[in-house]
């Protein structure tokens, strides 16, 4: 076997190797700590001003909800390791300058994520709720009707927000990186806006609930995050264009004078600005 397909794929069990441990071991210690994760996501539903509380109807719901609360934030807990695994496994194959621009894509897109999840969790989550709550709930004693949402769908309802959050994040990164690598220009980016609108509809009904008022909000995080990359990423390209004009421009006005000058001051301005014009011979 070829010696550097050997140490690449040695590297790689490596890696794996570490992710598989990582996870392991990030899983289990989140289901011997359920408790503590599903009171962190119910606490915006137990601080409302209600009578609040779960139920569980079905003999499996509570172990579900824990198992699946586990692996949630099994995923969101090792994500960012998993990461640096992939990081670490590319990178050495890349050139110093390509490295440092992948280095700032790797930041940036950790940066969005946590920005978008706290900002999900601590504002958006419980507004949510908060008008469930109030819009599940009944004003006149003619009809009486009392919320007891269920602990898994609860859990579930979270983590769907949490997840549309979390693409909403990744969306300027994509982004980005397809504008940078060049696969994708300003230009089809803005002609194919229709297809950005399907796509996030399709993404919002996979990922939302089946109401199409929640549909609706979940699709339109994901379109103007698109839209907003979109229009800064155009007001940097023109802003680089302008920069590459003034530059080109500079230059022929001064090949302009150079052509310009007699023949005489010319190979004195050569000889002085040339590195072996400053060493007699």
């Amino acid at each position: 076997m070829n010696f550097a397909l050997k140490n690449l794929l040695g590297e790689a069990r490596i890696r794996f190797v570490w992710i598989f441990l990582g996870l392991s071991f990030t899983w289990f210690t989140c289901y011997w700590f359920s408790e503590e994760l599903i009171f962190l996501l119910a606490k915006p539903y137990l601080t409302l001003p209600l009578d609040s509380y779960f139920v569980c109807t079905r003999l499996t719901e509570a172990f579900f909800t824990c198992v699946t609360t586990s692996s949630v934030a099994c995923f969101y807990f090792v994500f960012p390791f998993i990461s640096y695994q992939i990081w670490c496994f590319l990178i050495p194959s890349c050139y110093g300058e390509r490295r440092a621009r992948y280095n700032q894509f790797f930041y940036l897109s950790g940066f969005c994520l946590f920005l978008f999840l706290f900002i999900t969790f601590s504002w958006v989550v419980p507004n949510v709720w908060h008008f469930l709550c109030f819009a599940g709930t009944t004003s006149t004693n003619l009809l009486m009707i009392k919320l007891q949402p269920k602990i898994f769908d609860y859990i579930m309802l979270t983590v769907r927000i949490l997840f549309i959050s979390s693409l909403c994040s990744q969306v300027p990164v994509i982004v980005i990186f397809l504008l940078y690598k060049g696969g994708i220009s300003v230009k089809t980016f803005t002609k194919n806006r229709r297809y950005f609108m399907v796509s996030s509809l399709f993404t919002a009904a996979f990922f939302a609930p089946p109401d199409i008022w929640c549909q609706i909000f979940a699709c339109l995080p994901i379109y103007l995050m698109m839209e907003l990359t979109i229009f800064v990423a155009l007001i940097v390209r023109v802003r680089e264009e302008g920069c590459l004009r003034n530059i080109c421009t500079a230059n022929l006005v001064r090949t302009f004078r150079f052509v310009n000058i007699s023949p005489k001051m010319r190979s004195k301005r050569v000889k002085r600005e040339s590195p072996l014009g400053r060493f007699p011979a």
